[in-house]
């Protein structure tokens, strides 16, 4: 069955995201709306503003906490190399976990004022929201003019596009589907970390009965209990049918996603009793202190444990792939791309080919933790984990993210995140598949 998706209009998003986030961004003055349509194949004459001497881009990013942020300013430091004579402008907000930005950003976009590029998830996100809109200009010129088309994944290129044009540009890859542990715990207690669901619970049990706390959460913001569901999900059910949720190929009362519910209920047994009062650096600093023994996040939490925390890879945790994913590989892809009617297009193009470039890259993630887009990166400059996911990025079967935008659309998302919100504490199975039934009836057909 062939997917599509309903689109709401940006104004929609935007009162969504202010209600979420409860803060707003009002515009400033008025974009200068030239160089707007220029075809996708040719780069514009310098805009007026870029003429008369202010020559600046505007970053706008959630990236606030230490890791990322160091990412950040190193690729400002060697773009602002390349051209002294472009201003940047930072302009991150923190908080929320970029619930904040993104309310700030569908204000500002909705408003005439978009920053001269932004962060965006690849994928649905991306293309359901701003692309849809048509609030993004092609970027198939600089794939052509930069050889990009070789150098990054097809199935990540295809993140980015629609109808044969591609939108954004990637800088980096962060996996989705890691467990990370507390070597001394385990080590302490001649346990081995679990691969299984069936190991999972066992090690639990035996922890639980040491007093150590088996595994961390932090769900005070939403998304954290949704990647945990998620994890669970593509665990149980597999790729193919994980994939086939989102295409209208699986439904959502298939047995197996009653079976990863199941599961899921079953591990909240086993996570510190007040995880509704911590974030997701919250839970990592459990793990970080031996006080759980797991966490099950992204691998933006490698960079808050050796950037943050001073901790070491393979020495004061580790981490594999979460319990029965072993060969997938959950994609999150942080992108930039080039708004219609910013003020500073040509400087903009000039820091996106840095970005894409693999210079660029190479400088951004290993202080990010995170992994290239790019397949060409040089391996020497990263760690063992990035080393391993590096590897695992280009043999691994490829699965979109729910919580971080690839996956389906800001609607569907937001709808099974209150799925999920409501079954931690309510615990009802069949509650939960009818809403999930529900709320894909609503967004797929």
């Amino acid at each position: 069955m062939k997917r599509t998706v309903k689109v709401s209009l940006v104004a929609t998003l935007c009162a969504a995201l202010l209600l979420a986030a409860g803060c707003g961004g009002a515009p400033s003055q008025p974009a200068n709306q030239g160089g707007s349509n220029q075809p996708s194949g040719s780069q514009s004459p310098v805009s007026g503003s870029e003429a008369g001497g202010e020559k600046q881009v505007e970053i706008f990013s959630w990236w606030t906490g230490a890791g990322e942020a160091a990412g950040l300013e190193g690729l400002i430091k060697l773009f602002t190399e390349k051209h002294p004579d472009i201003e940047v402008i930072n302009a991150a907000v923190a908080g929320g976990a970029g619930t904040n930005a993104k309310a700030v950003l569908a204000s500002r976009m909705s408003g005439g004022n978009p920053p001269d590029t932004f962060q965006v998830h690849a994928g649905h996100e991306l293309l359901d929201t701003w692309v849809a809109a048509d609030k993004m200009e092609p970027l198939n010129f600089l794939y052509e003019s930069e050889g990009w088309y070789d150098v990054f994944p097809k199935q990540l290129v295809e993140m980015m596009s629609k109808d044969g044009n591609v939108y954004s540009v990637a800088v980096n890859i962060h996996r989705g589907n890691v467990m990370f542990y507390n070597k001394k715990v385990f080590d302490e207690n001649n346990l081995t970390p679990p691969t299984t669901f069936d190991e999972f619970f066992t090690v639990a049990e035996a922890l639980k009965a040491k007093g150590i706390t088996p595994l961390a959460l932090g769900d005070k913001e939403p998304w954290t209990a949704l990647h945990l569901f998620e994890s669970v999900l593509l665990g149980v059910i597999g790729p193919e049918k994980y994939n086939g949720l989102f295409d209208g190929s699986v439904s959502w009362d298939d047995p197996g996603v009653r079976e990863a519910l199941e599961t899921f209920k079953r591990m909240l047994q086993y996570v510190n009793d007040d995880h509704a009062a911590r974030n997701w650096q919250d839970a990592s600093q459990l793990v970080a202190q031996g006080k759980a023994a797991m966490n099950v996040m992204g691998d933006w939490a490698k960079g808050y444990f050796t950037t943050d925390l001073n901790l070491k890879g393979n020495v004061d945790f580790g981490w594999a792939p979460s319990w029965n994913t072993e060969g997938t590989f959950m994609v999150i892809s942080d992108t930039f791309g080039l708004p219609k009617g910013i003020q500073h297009r040509e400087a903009t193009i000039e820091f996106l080919k840095v970005l894409g470039s693999r210079e660029g890259q190479d400088v951004f993630n290993p202080l990010k933790g995170s992994i290239p887009a790019r397949t060409d990166a040089d391996v020497s400059k990263y760690d063992d984990y990035s080393k391993e996911a590096m590897q695992d990025w280009s043999t691994n079967e490829l699965t979109p993210s729910i919580a971080h935008g690839s996956a389906a659309s800001p609607g569907f998302s937001e709808k099974i995140t209150q799925v999920i919100t409501v079954f931690v504490t309510t615990g009802n199975v069949d509650q939960a598949v009818a809403d999930l039934v529900a709320a894909a009836g609503a967004e797929l057909k």
